[in-house]
């Protein structure tokens, strides 16, 4: 078979076994493709004279659709500009764009020409955007124009295009859609070459530059499509900005495989209730969403909210039986959760059809080897999530780009080691415990973060909450809980003393959290905790110094019993 055929079989394979978990488990193979361009050889002959929709976009409240056909042809003429400034395979190309179809259109493009697309936050500073200009070897940029306007003259950079207004110093990206339709390659692609290069958000180190190859993303996010259950025709909503690799996940490789519409809106900050207001309004019938956007969500008001759903979908984060309930009880939908990284496509989640277990994160998705390993590396039923490299799964990584320690550390022992914990129960589903780092031991009693967190946001004023050791002269180091509150509650000892009290009577005496302080959670540009940071400011604390808005257990106790009383 062609390398189309291979692909569309493997695809059409995953498709009949929808809700068939264990056959689609044991009859997956990756398909093997030496040379392959998702571009060339899937989206276009999809897309040739297809009217279908495939994005749905929605700009200054008035909405246009996109179809298959015209998106093949917009993105053939972005290809044939780039070609005629000068690009040429293996070039590296930076974007700072918003959810827009031009990072459709762009990517595509890229794909046709063997560049190698480089994605970048449009929330990220210029100095931040110029230190990944330059580890990552950028030779052309495209940026909105207020990105553009920001970052000026860019040393080292041989084209910049700039998209919307007209920027200084920047030629207009629009001038792409006059160039030719019609787009041949220069040569056939190698299913290894790299397409795309993405840098980690970075939550407990700097950031890594993740290479994936024309074969781990594009092919790799077989997986995805599975996990998402998405079919042809499906109006698919994903809450992710296109820096970040939730984005090509969901945005594009997986919908745009299966054939379905991606709905892009350009918004500067996530609002629950438009969310809310979109869903009843428009067809959509796949929300994919991080657990805290579905916590928003859930704030705002699921109640009387007639939504079009079939599919419930999280990833990035774990998700507490509390949120499960909340959806389920509201929508009748349970709330499906995957789980991959940067470095991956999605390895472990709830496809359609198996039974969802509260609070676990799924089993192991079709073609991946999960194994958990304990610190000597011998398989237990709770350790490091590590996945087989014999045969290397394609939807993951080719390795760190210009790191060749750090791939070999992580490729260790014949198996890709996430960094990540989990534990297994006796059905095999799996259970987040936490970041290996993020671990830590209390009175000998070894702590998850995640388990206390998950506990904790059960209470009706918490909005997020992260737990990190805290040293302590007796117990060598104490849970202690960051919490940032509701916008309708008010730091005071009483509510700590609530929220303390509350958690106590849900949480085995060693989980029990000691010291909480409120306020605001330091986050990485794309969202998650930097846990990292609290951990590290933690550690420099002097003694027994408070900090602003913080209570310890010892302190509250005195405050309702005076000394020596029983303690909350």
């Amino acid at each position: 078979m062609n390398p189309t055929d291979r692909f569309l079989a493997a695809r059409d394979f995953l498709q009949r076994h929808r809700e068939d978990y264990e056959a689609a488990r044991a009859g997956f193979r990756w398909p093997a493709l030496e040379r392959f361009n998702w571009a060339l050889d899937w989206f276009d002959v999809y897309a040739e004279g297809n009217g279908r929709t495939a994005l749905h976009v929605i700009r200054h409240g008035a909405e246009r659709k996109v179809s298959y056909a015209e998106l093949k042809e917009r993105s053939c003429r972005v290809a044939n500009h780039l070609r005629a400034l000068g690009a040429r395979r293996g070039d590296r190309l930076l974007a700072v764009l918003g959810n827009a179809p031009v990072v459709q259109e762009l990517m595509l493009a890229c794909l046709r020409l063997g560049l190698v697309f480089v994605p970048a936050s449009t929330a990220l500073t210029p100095a931040l955007v110029r230190e990944r200009i330059e580890k990552g070897g950028v030779r052309l940029v495209v940026a909105d124009a207020a990105a553009a306007e920001a970052l000026g003259a860019v040393p080292g950079v041989a084209v910049s295009l700039a998209v919307g207004d007209a920027v200084q110093g920047w030629l207009p990206f629009d001038r792409a859609y006059a160039a030719p339709a019609a787009f041949t390659a220069d040569a056939e692609t190698p299913a290894s070459d790299p397409a795309l290069l993405y840098f980690t958000s970075g939550t407990s180190a700097s950031p890594k530059l993740v290479e994936h190859t024309h074969a781990s993303y594009p092919v790799g996010h077989l997986s995805t499509l599975y996990w998402l259950g998405l079919r042809e025709g499906d109006l698919h909503l994903n809450v992710s900005s296109p820096g970040w690799g939730k984005h090509a996940w969901s945005s594009v490789f997986a919908p745009l495989t299966a054939g379905a519409a991606v709905v892009l809106e350009d918004v500067a900050r996530f609002q629950p209730a438009h969310l809310l207001d979109l869903l009843e309004r428009l067809p959509v019938t796949s929300l994919c969403a991080p657990a805290t956007a579905w916590r928003m969500v859930t704030m705002a008001g699921l109640a009387g909210r007639r939504v079009h759903l079939r599919e419930a979908l999280s990833a990035g984060e774990p998700v507490g039986a509390d949120l499960i309930a909340a959806v389920r009880g509201a929508w009748g939908l349970t709330i499906r959760e995957g789980y991959g990284q940067t470095e991956t496509t999605a390895q472990i989640g709830y496809t359609p059809g198996q039974p969802v277990k509260p609070g676990a994160m799924g089993r192991p998705l079709p073609g991946f080897d999960v194994r958990l390993l304990d610190a000597d590396g011998a398989e237990a039923e709770e350790g490091e999530i590590t996945l087989g490299l014999d045969p290397v799964p394609t939807g993951l990584m080719a390795g760190y780009a210009g790191d060749a320690a750090l791939t070999a550390r992580a490729m260790r022992g014949g198996r890709y080691h996430t960094g990540d914990t989990a534990r297994r129960d006796a059905d095999g589903h799996l259970h987040y415990v936490g970041r290996a780092d993020d671990l830590f031991k209390s009175s000998d009693y070894r702590i998850s973060p995640f388990e206390i967190e998950a506990v904790m946001l059960g209470h009706g004023a918490i909005a997020e909450v992260a737990v990190i050791p805290s040293p302590d002269p007796v117990r060598g180091l104490v849970p202690k809980a960051f919490v940032h509150l509701r916008p309708s509650e008010v730091p005071s000892p009483e509510l700590a003393r609530d929220i303390l009290k509350w958690a106590r009577s849900r949480l085995p005496r060693f989980q029990r959290v000691r010291r909480i302080q409120f306020g605001e959670l330091p986050k990485t540009i794309s969202g998650k905790i930097r846990r990292g940071e609290l951990r590290n400011a933690e550690q420099a604390r002097p003694g027994e110094h408070r900090g602003a808005g913080e209570y310890w257990l010892e302190d509250l106790a005195e405050h309702r019993t005076g000394r020596g009383g029983e303690q909350p």
